[in-house]
């Protein structure tokens, strides 16, 4: 990778631009020209980089053959450019210029992590559920407090935040990480299981559903509708199988009186 590393420098081509052309961050890319075989970095990079180059294998041969000719120079702005284009164009949705440039870059940070966890064949669905529920939890932060205290502990945990840093409610912070921290003890010491769990994970199970039935049952007119809805449909009560078909009936009986 030292020649790699060499070649780049040659080009002109900086870490940032490099990083831009791989939809990655710029750190990301450092992480990748540290390992000692491209065979190592994510397939979809490295197909990308080897396009840039215009080469089709990438070991140390490949690289020190490539001579650095004005039209190569050239053709290899030119890709890089046209690259950059295309994935500014494609992003033009998000309308950055409304928040900070701090806020900028970590949001392209994660939106560049996110996409590079997604790229990854073997795990790709694995991932999509990951961000999926992180995407809820996201939409969940104004409700659920206890959400931002999860990412802090699991922040302070992986050593990227100082461990008596409070950002929040210091003393809840405080008091929701040493319950947090117990219980995961627990967990990874071997001092769970399922069968001692059962009881609680039900009474768990029963409090979401009881949320769920106050979710639709709010007024007294929505609780009428919603006993017509059931019987109309053949149920006896909510469950999570038929919750999303009784909402769309609701939705139905009140649609008749308009």
């Amino acid at each position: 990778m030292k020649v790699l590393n060499e070649l780049l420098q040659e080009l002109g081509i900086s870490k940032v631009r490099l990083a831009k052309y791989l939809g990655v961050s710029r750190q990301m890319v450092y992480n990748y020209l540290e390992l000692d075989d491209i065979n190592k970095w994510p397939k979809e990079k490295k197909i990308l980089l080897l396009k840039l180059l215009n080469i089709e294998d990438g070991d140390e041969s490949s690289f020190s053959s490539i001579k650095i000719t004005t039209d190569y120079l050239m053709s290899v702005e030119n890709r890089l450019n046209q690259s950059v284009k295309v994935a500014s164009n494609n992003d033009s949705y998000l309308d950055l210029k409304t928040i900070s440039k701090e806020n900028q870059t970590l949001l392209t940070n994660i939106a560049n992590l996110i996409k590079e966890k997604l790229s990854d064949e073997k795990k790709s669905e694995e991932y999509y559920t990951i961000f999926t529920y992180l995407y809820h939890m996201l939409q969940s932060i104004d409700n659920v407090p206890e959400i931002k205290y999860i990412f802090g502990y699991m922040s302070k945990t992986t050593g990227f935040t100082k461990v008596n840093e409070y950002k929040f409610n210091e003393d809840k912070q405080f008091i929701f990480e040493g319950i947090l921290f117990t219980a995961l003890t627990l967990y990874n010491n071997g001092g769970a299981s399922r069968s001692r769990l059962t009881e609680s994970h039900r009474r768990w199970e029963q409090d979401i559903d009881k949320k769920n039935e106050e979710k639709l049952g709010r007024t007294e007119q929505l609780n009428t509708i919603k006993v017509q809805a059931l019987q109309e449909l053949g149920y006896s009560k909510i469950t999570a199988e038929n919750a999303s078909e009784l909402i769309e009936k609701i939705a139905e009986i009140e649609s008749r009186k308009v």
